[in-house]
């Protein structure tokens, strides 16, 4: 390990030195990083560490794309032909409708916009940098000038940074330098002042000290300071841009597209035809292109994209709000079609609270921990200052903190000397050897010898010890007693090195002759709430598989309390055997593997995908992340996870616990849910629009909608389906229904009948009782106040009717969302004035309006709303609509 304070060359030296001082000009402590205010006027002086992001749409950009709109061109178009008519001031209330409904989707972009930047935030990698003296993790785009970042394996490095220590650093700087092969870093010391100015540091290059900003730790430990930020660093110079966040998913926007699509071709079609058929009949062609605009307003299917917007942006934020962070929206889909849910064990079904409960010696003698009142035999305290060893300087594992925690409070004068040495050499797990170890220098506790220190599972550490099968049943015994409780056990063992082969130590700790040292187990309690989230799993139809590197034996004891099935448990020795058809047959019944390591966890995932399974996956590692980008969901841990699981993941759990994926799950359910009850709406609410444009040419009645009157329903349309319908909670049965079928297309055949049901059903009603009306020989203005009443408040009776697919009309008034009981008060005072207050009469061409007339209309309203009701019931109770899936 190298080590030295400052940066290298004299122009990054001088810019460490400056960045190393306080606002008053005084230098601070390497070793102690930035305070919390300096860091905020950095971030004040010199902006976010992000780079700008073309995607951005600011408030013009958004006004732009909406001005764009067809809708508003039919605005615009209604607009000028009322001009053409001499009837200004409808002209003029059309374009404030207009306004109206521009500023309306304006705000809900907005919204949108301002939510998805929240979310990219979240998403932002994360830094791990020294502040007011301790370690923290913050946002990358949080990291400034000066600060001092820590980088361990799998970290995505935030910013240009020079180090000032490392440990066989690694970094992949392929990102930068298109080479694939990781190169070494090392620290080493400044370049005298006196030498000339050198050239910038570039990617590139081994035992170089500087680090770049977007590059992957793929090895080692190391500290750095940051000298480049942002748009600085080298990747900003080269307009390297990553993408973070997806604001919608490709397979519902073709949907969209479609749907969108046939619709404008229908409305263009019937626009058409009506003012053709309008003109000839009844030669007014400027009437004419009213009439056509109406219809054609009536068709267009504007609000979908906007649906598509609200309800993605929204529900990755209330997604967000249940500590999960999505980073695909494609997620938001796919999670009601996951049939199997394949978790880490420890800190997602744990507390990821570890301590040491047992420690055992080599002698087979009674284990010893915390609680025991005498003072461990040399034997035990041999193990666990083995286990203390091979503990590295700077633990971030919770055994390794558990073991440090123990050693603090009942061994600390002891072993204070013992902790305060440097290993010469480190050894990581290697995919085939599950053991870590450290090789330190001459220590008192060991006669002045320089020795390793290996920890790991006992059935490595057994092997690199060259246990005799029968010493090695003897330890199994122990390691079954202890598994058998829930406890996690590693091994320790120890080698002596003399002082020759410090300069030449092996490649791998199997060079070592290590001899079998003892035993520690430790507790992590099971959550509190993941026997009731895996019982919610298993009732959504959700098979949960428990994937740890865990004995067997614990592995099931943790699987039982937490309620999965822990029948048959399949190793990763056992796997390693089978074959990917016999893995394919093994993994529809096995529901928990053991002492597996992290590259077979790619091909668990693919062979329960080969079963036809949906398969969402937990992973942390590196080597995790080829599974968690296999996997329909990836889910990375946001708390423990390194970079690259993150960046490969389609959701990330910030709090790492396994409850929030089943509140992911039902919030998943929930948003698909609400999208269809949205889309259906709209269709059904265009239906009887559409229809009462059209039917008064049909039956040679002055016509009854106007542009004016469909620019006022779609301020109703607008706000019901982007936000009443988002608000809206999720069915009772959302968690006991099965996966939905990932084929099954957003709009079923089954789905958009019973919309087009609802359409008719309303236009019937309607329609007769303008038939009914004009018989009688109600005037025209009076006619139309009554249809259009009518229509508005049919308009909110279809709202309360797809609020819920199986509620009644009693539980849907019931049903608590402020954002539906808002809009239809606003919806009622602003009827109630056109129909009651003279000027508003005039602009809308309403007639007077008597008690009478309102009540047919409401008569009309809860009539259509009643046999819809009934409609529903019988439909949903059938096997043509029983299933939303």
């Amino acid at each position: 390990m190298t080590s030295f304070p400052l940066p290298h060359d004299a122009a990054i030296a001088q810019a460490g030195e400056q960045a190393l001082r306080q606002d008053d000009g005084r230098p601070t402590t390497p070793g102690d990083g930035l305070t919390s205010a300096q860091a905020a006027d950095r971030l004040r002086r010199d902006g976010y560490n992000e780079l700008p992001s073309p995607d951005h749409r600011n408030f013009f950009r958004i006004l732009v794309d909406v001005v764009r709109q067809p809708m508003f061109a039919l605005l615009l178009g209604g607009g000028v032909v009322y001009v053409l008519l001499g009837d200004h001031v409808e002209a003029l209330l059309l374009l404030g409708f207009a306004l109206v409904s521009v500023s309306i989707t304006i705000v809900q972009e907005t919204r949108s916009e301002r939510v998805l930047e929240a979310l990219a935030d979240l998403a932002s990698p994360r830094a791990r940098v020294v502040r007011d003296g301790k370690t923290v993790m913050i946002p990358g785009r949080e990291v400034v000038v000066g600060d001092r970042l820590v980088l361990g394996e799998g970290d995505r490095v935030a910013a240009d940074a020079t180090l000032l220590s490392s440990q066989e650093l690694q970094i992949d700087e392929s990102l930068l330098t298109g080479e694939s092969v990781p190169v070494r870093k090392v620290a080493t010391p400044p370049a005298p002042k006196s030498s000339a100015p050198a050239m910038p540091p570039q990617p590139g290059g081994e035992d170089l000290p500087d680090v770049f900003a977007g590059t992957l730790v793929v090895r080692g430990l190391g500290h750095a300071i940051v000298h480049a930020t942002g748009a600085r660093t080298e990747m900003g110079k080269i307009g390297g841009v990553l993408a973070t966040i997806q604001t919608s998913q490709p397979q519902l926007q073709r949907q969209m597209q479609w749907l969108v699509r046939d619709f404008a071709i229908v409305g263009a079609v019937a626009g058409g035809l009506t003012v053709l058929l309008f003109g000839l009949l009844r030669g007014s062609w400027l009437q004419a292109m009213l009439g056509g605009i109406a219809l054609g307003m009536s068709l267009l299917p504007e609000e979908f994209p906007l649906v598509m917007a609200v309800f993605m942006a929204m529900g990755a934020w209330r997604i967000s709000q249940a500590r999960v962070l999505t980073r695909r929206a494609s997620a938001i889909e796919t999670l009601g079609a996951m049939t199997v849910l394949c978790t880490d064990k420890t800190g997602t079904l744990t507390e990821n609270r570890m301590s040491v409960c047992a420690v055992a010696g080599s002698d087979g003698g009674a284990t010893w921990g915390p609680s025991t009142r005498s003072p461990p035999g040399a034997s035990v305290f041999g193990a666990f200052v083995t286990a203390l060893g091979a503990c590295p300087r700077e633990a971030t594992d919770p055994m390794d903190l558990a073991v440090l925690s123990l050693a603090g409070s009942q061994f600390g004068a002891e072993l204070s000397d013992f902790r305060a040495r440097a290993p010469v050499r480190s050894y990581g797990l290697q995919p085939d050897l599950f053991v870590v170890a450290n090789v330190l220098s001459s220590e008192h506790l060991d006669d002045g010898r320089p020795f390793a220190c290996a920890k790991g599972a006992f059935e490595a550490v057994a092997r690199l010890s060259k246990l005799t099968d029968e010493r090695r049943l003897d330890v199994q015994k122990q390691v079954d007693e202890l598994a058998d409780r829930g406890m996690r056990v590693l091994a320790v063992a120890r080698a002596a090195v003399s002082v020759a082969e410090l300069q030449t130590l092996p490649d791998s700790p199997r060079g070592l002759a290590f001899e079998y040292r003892g035993l520690i187990a430790f507790a992590d309690p099971l959550r509190v709430n993941v026997p009731i989230a895996v019982a919610e799993c298993r009732a959504a139809g959700i098979r949960v598989v428990m994937i740890t590197g865990d004995y067997p034996r614990t592995a099931a004891a943790i699987a039982n309390g937490a309620g999965i099935d822990a029948s048959a448990v399949l190793s990763g020795d056992e796997l390693a055997a089978l074959s990917d058809e016999q893995l394919a047959a093994s993994a529809r019944s096995v529901s928990v593997f053991a002492r597996i390591r992290p590259n077979q966890k790619l091909r668990i995932v693919e062979s329960l995908k080969v079963g036809g399974e949906i398969v969402g996956m937990t992973g942390d590692g590196v080597n995790d992340a080829p599974a968690i980008k296999a996997a329909n969901i990836g889910i990375a841990m946001g708390g423990r996870g390194t970079d690259v699981a993150r960046e490969a993941a389609a959701i990330v759990l910030l709090d790492d616990d396994f409850g929030s994926i089943v509140k992911t799950v039902r919030l998943g359910r929930r948003i698909y849910d609400n999208l269809r009850k949205a889309i259906e709406y709209i269709v059904a609410v265009h239906i009887p629009i559409a229809g009462l444009a059209l039917l008064p040419l049909l039956l040679g009645l002055p016509l009854m909608l106007t542009p004016i009157h469909i620019a006022f329903l779609e301020m109703v349309i607008d706000p019901a389906c982007s936000i009443v319908f988002e608000a809206e909670r999720e069915e009772d049965d959302v968690m006991q229904r099965p996966p939905r079928d990932p084929k099954s297309p957003l709009l079923l055949p089954k789905r958009i009948l019973w919309a087009v049901v609802q359409g008719l059903v309303v236009l019937i009603t309607l329609g007769a009782g303008l038939v009914i009306a004009a018989h009688q020989g109600l005037p025209e203005d009076d006619l139309r106040a009554l249809v259009f009443a009518a229509l508005v408040l049919t308009n909110v009776g279809l709202i309360l009717v797809n609020r819920s697919f199986s509620a009644t009309l009693i539980g849907a008034f019931l049903r608590p969302n402020r954002s539906l009981w808002i809009l239809v008060a606003g919806v009622l005072t602003v009827l109630t004035i056109a129909l009651c207050w003279p000027p508003a009469e005039k602009l809308f061409r309403f007639g007077p309006t008597h008690w009478w007339d309102l009540s047919a209309c409401v008569a009309g309203a809860a009539l259509s709303v009643l046999v819809l009701e009934r409609v529903k019931s019988w439909w949903f109770a059938n096997p043509i609509g029983r299933s939303p899936a």
